[in-house]
C-alpha cells in the first residue's frame, strides 16, 4: 500500500514538474519531461499466476468472436527543432563553474577574459564550492559595476586570498579534503585554536567581496548554487531570492573543518558532493543554447598514488568528477534526443597546467595561483578566437589536451 501510495506521488510531483517547466530549449523542456533522477521505487513485477484450470465448454456452435478494435499507441508530441547558432562568439552564455579549492583560480582567469568580450553576455551560472563563490562575485559585480566592477570583484578576492594565505582564506574557496583535512588539521582543531562553530569571520568575510542584495536585481544573471542535503545527500540548488551568505557558507562548507551550515532548518554541506557543478538544472532552466563547463578538478593522472597523502588527493579527484561527468551523459542524451543545436562547450585546467593532478588544491602559494589565473585567461582567449572548424562537433576523446573540448 505504502509503495502504491509514494509512486503515485512522485508521478504527481513529476506532472506539476512539467507544467512549471520554463519555455526553454529543447533540451530543457526534455530534460523537465524526463525524471532522469528520479527515487521512485521500481515497480513491483508479480509473478505470473497460474490459470486455474476451467471445466470444458460443450457447444456444438461455436459463438460468435466479438472484434475489439485495437487503441492506437498516442504518439509522443515532437519537440519543436531548434536551428543551430551560427554566432561567435556565443551572444548568450551560460557557465557551469566547478569547485576545488584554489584550483578555481584558473575559472578566475576565464571569467576575467570572458569579460572583456562585449558581445558576450552570461545568461545563467550555475556552481557549487569555489565554482559558488566566482559566480557570485561575478554576478554581483556586473549588478553594481557592469563588467569592470565584475572583474574588480573577481581580482580583490583573489589578492586578497593570495596574500592573507590563512586558514581562513582556504574554508572560503573550500579548499580541504575529507581525509586530508582531518590528518593535517586535526591536533589544530582538538588544541581549540580554531572555532569550527564560528561561521561569523567567514560572514564577514564574504560580505566584504559580495553584495548580496544585488543577486535579487533584475540586471542579476541567474543563478543557480549547489549545496548537499545532510539528511538524504541530495543536491539542493538555491536561486537568486534564497542566496545568503549562509548559503555560500554552505555550498563551501568542508565538513570536518567546521560545523554544517543550517538554513531554515536543514543541514547543509559542501555542494561538491551532490553536483559539481548543477549541469543538468542548468540545462533546464537556461534560455541560451551555448553552455560552458570550467573544470578545475584534474580528472587524469598517469600515476598510481601509493602515499596516504596522494591516495587521498586522486580519491578526491575522482569524487569530484564523477557527480560531472554523470550530468555530462544526461546532457549528450538530451542532445541526441531533442535538441542538436544545445552547444556543450568546456575548458579543462587539466588541459593547460601540466601535471595538475599532482598539485595540492590548498596550494595558496602566489606562484601556483597566478599560473592559474593565466591559465585560464590563456584558454578563454583561445576558445573565443577559435575557427568555425574547431567549433565542429567532436568526441572529448579525440580533442588535444592544448584546446578547448567541445562536448
Amino acid at each position: 500500500m505504502n509503495e502504491n501510495t509514494n509512486v503515485t506521488h512522485d508521478l504527481a510531483s513529476q506532472s506539476a514538474a512539467n507544467e512549471a517547466a520554463p519555455a526553454g530549449t529543447a533540451a530543457s523542456r526534455l530534460l523537465f519531461a524526463t525524471n532522469i533522477w528520479s527515487d521512485a521505487p521500481a515497480p513491483v513485477v508479480a509473478e505470473e499466476a497460474r490459470p486455474a484450470p476451467q471445466p470444458p465448454v460443450v457447444s456444438e456452435t461455436p459463438a460468435p468472436i466479438a472484434v475489439q478494435p485495437v487503441a492506437q499507441p498516442t504518439a509522443m508530441p515532437a519537440l519543436p527543432v531548434e536551428r543551430p547558432s551560427t554566432s561567435w562568439p556565443p551572444k548568450r552564455l551560460s557557465l557551469a563553474l566547478q569547485g576545488g579549492g584554489t584550483f578555481a583560480a584558473f575559472t578566475w582567469g576565464v571569467l576575467e577574459r570572458l569579460l572583456e568580450e562585449p558581445s558576450v553576455e552570461f545568461d545563467t551560472i550555475s556552481g557549487a564550492s569555489a565554482g559558488a563563490i566566482n559566480a557570485l562575485l561575478v554576478a554581483s559585480g556586473l549588478v553594481d559595476g557592469g563588467r569592470e566592477g565584475a572583474r574588480s570583484r573577481l581580482n580583490r578576492f583573489w589578492v586578497r586570498l593570495m596574500h592573507e594565505a590563512s586558514f581562513r582564506s582556504l574554508m572560503l574557496v573550500g579548499g580541504f579534503s575529507p581525509a586530508g583535512s582531518s590528518v593535517a588539521f586535526g591536533p589544530t582543531l582538538r588544541s581549540g585554536q580554531f572555532d569550527p562553530f564560528d561561521l561569523d569571520p567567514l560572514r564577514q568575510a564574504l560580505s566584504r567581496d559580495i553584495n548580496f542584495a544585488a543577486l535579487h536585481d533584475a540586471a542579476c544573471p541567474r543563478l543557480l548554487i549547489a549545496a548537499t542535503r545532510i539528511r538524504d545527500g541530495r543536491q539542493q540548488v538555491f536561486g537568486n531570492a534564497a542566496i545568503t551568505a549562509d548559503v555560500a557558507l554552505a555550498s563551501t562548507c568542508p565538513p570536518l573543518m567546521h560545523c554544517a551550515v543550517e538554513i531554515d532548518g536543514e543541514a547543509y554541506w559542501d555542494g561538491g558532493y551532490g553536483g559539481n557543478p548543477p549541469l543538468v538544472r542548468l540545462v533546464q532552466e537556461t534560455t541560451s543554447t551555448d553552455v560552458l563547463i570550467v573544470q578545475v578538478t584534474p580528472s587524469r593522472d598517469g600515476y598510481v598514488p601509493i602515499t596516504l597523502a596522494a591516495i587521498d588527493r586522486r580519491l578526491d579527484q575522482i569524487a569530484a568528477n564523477a557527480a560531472l561527468n554523470a550530468e555530462i551523459s544526461a546532457v549528450e542524451w538530451a542532445q541526441s534526443h531533442a535538441s542538436p543545436s544545445l552547444r556543450l562547450f568546456k575548458l579543462a585546467a587539466e588541459d593547460e597546467i601540466e601535471g595538475l593532478a599532482q598539485r595540492s588544491s590548498t596550494d595558496l602559494g602566489r606562484g601556483f595561483i597566478r599560473l592559474l589565473h593565466r591559465s585560464g585567461r590563456d584558454a578563454a582567449d583561445r576558445w573565443l578566437r577559435q575557427s568555425t572548424s574547431v567549433r565542429a562537433a567532436r568526441k572529448v576523446e579525440a580533442t588535444s589536451p592544448a584546446e578547448p573540448e567541445l562536448i
